[in-house]
């Protein structure tokens, strides 16, 4: 199981991505042709920003929301400072053979660019080896969550900074919660009940799941009071020192989807090997499944659940603290070594400014990194924004922490839908920690 993880772990680098770009991939314009290197540069000028991400610079004949307020809030620092920002991309399909973050730690490492969009695991490689700028000085920095400071900060150091806070929950369809004469589950043991009643009442998968987002229960259930106890710090510094152990936090979350799966109410067997949403998304829709997990922008109009035949209410995730968002973090940063680094620097500054992060916001409707940047959100997402807005989530990734959280999580879920038991699903997690003591 440890060389799948480690893996596999590298596999997931487009899932927290994903998210943050929604469509990005699928809606760009040309693609390079398949015997050219992978990197496109657009543009030239002679104050040069080079961006390295997974996106290209959106096509203007092309519908992408998302890749047109990143498009946006760039055009800003362009005009702002007189600087030019040349994308080069990262296209799959050219360069099977390493994924995004391989690709990304080998050009961070060779100063081959200025700015990055980093996943929260590259993040905490490289922030550790040193070879991304501070941030903190920034005037950006100045506005910022102390959620998207705690997430990529790495030996003290503010590593990277992302455009939007991506926040995970459960969908769930509020009319048949209604017809059971169910309350919105708060607790497990909440959760459990509901399940129990659907089931009984002729539905027959409570629960639509897919292989990548069932760790959100994970986390949840494990970090609700980390986070939201009051000793953040000192829990996180034991983590990281061997005294306390990930598995003791991770084994009550594994235990309540062990459970979940034996009553029959996840379909193990479906999910792993269903992609988000594609799998589960047609019974939600069709109201015969009520409970699904998805990120925050899936419920904004024209999206996955944006147009449903009935109330549908974005909720947290069933902890002992009650409902639960989970947030992973990606970042922007600049290469410690970066040929442009002063210049990369000002752009960030631009475009995580209040006044382009307003933008941003206002276009993808999304929750702001910015204390200062609010955005209405739909009805369905209140719930949840009302538990952010409280300051009461889980951290899905944090550079902070020495054992990758999101992607090692997932993975070892995975084993869990194939039959591990939760025993063998916390020795992986003794092993991950062993190995990063080591390190």
């Amino acid at each position: 199981m440890k060389k799948d993880i480690k893996q596999g772990t590298r596999a997931l680098a487009a899932i927290c991505l994903a998210a943050l770009t929604v469509s990005a991939l699928t809606a760009c314009g040309s693609r390079p042709d398949p015997e050219s290197n992978i990197i496109i540069t657009e543009n030239t000028g002679k104050r040069l920003v080079n961006l390295f991400s997974p996106m290209e610079k959106s096509d203007p004949d092309s519908e992408n929301t998302a890749r047109s307020a990143a498009d946006t809030t760039i055009a800003m620092a362009e005009e702002t400072l007189g600087v030019t920002v040349a994308y080069r991309t990262y296209t799959a399909e050219t360069y099977q053979d390493k994924t995004y973050d391989e690709v990304s730690l080998d050009r961070v490492r060779s100063n081959m660019d200025d700015l990055y969009l980093l996943n929260p695991d590259t993040i905490l490689t490289l922030g550790s080896e040193g070879a991304l700028a501070d941030l903190s000085e920034l005037d950006c920095a100045k506005n910022l969550r102390d959620i998207v400071k705690t997430a990529n900060t790495v030996d003290g150091k503010l590593v990277a900074i992302p455009q939007e806070v991506v926040a995970y929950g459960l969908f769930v369809n509020k009319d048949m919660f209604d017809r059971y004469h169910l309350a919105l589950p708060e607790t497990p043991e909440d959760f459990l009940e509901c399940c129990r009643v659907f089931k009984e009442n002729g539905i027959e998968t409570p629960v639509g799941a897919n292989r990548w987002w069932l760790e959100t229960f994970v986390l949840a259930q494990a970090y609700a009071d980390l986070y939201n106890g009051g000793n953040t710090e000192a829990e996180i510094a034991a983590l990281n020192s061997g005294e306390a152990k990930y598995s003791d936090y991770m084994r009550p979350g594994f235990e309540f989807l062990q459970e979940l799966i034996d009553c029959g109410y996840i379909d193990a067997e479906k999910a792993a090997v269903s992609e988000a949403i594609e799998a589960e998304g047609p019974d939600f829709l069709a109201q015969k499944t009520p409970i699904v997990m998805a990120y925050w922008g899936a419920a904004n109009t024209d999206t996955a659940y944006g147009d449903t035949d009935f109330n549908m209410q974005v909720i947290g995730f069933p902890t002992n603290r009650g409902q639960m968002p989970v947030v992973p973090m990606t970042g922007f940063a600049v290469g410690a070594g970066a040929e442009h680094a002063e210049d990369a620097l000002l752009t960030l500054d631009v475009i995580l400014s209040d006044e382009a992060l307003s933008a941003y916001a206002e276009i993808n409707q999304v929750i702001s990194p910015s204390k200062n940047v609010e955005v209405e959100c739909v009805p369905a997402l209140k719930p949840l924004n009302d538990r952010i807005q409280e300051n009461v989530f889980v951290l899905g990734s944090n550079a902070g922490m020495k054992v990758e959280q999101w992607g090692n999580t997932c993975l070892i879920v995975r084993e869990l839908l194939n039959g591990a038991t939760v025993d063998e699903c916390m020795a992986a997690f003794d092993r991950l920690q062993e190995e990063s003591l080591r390190e």
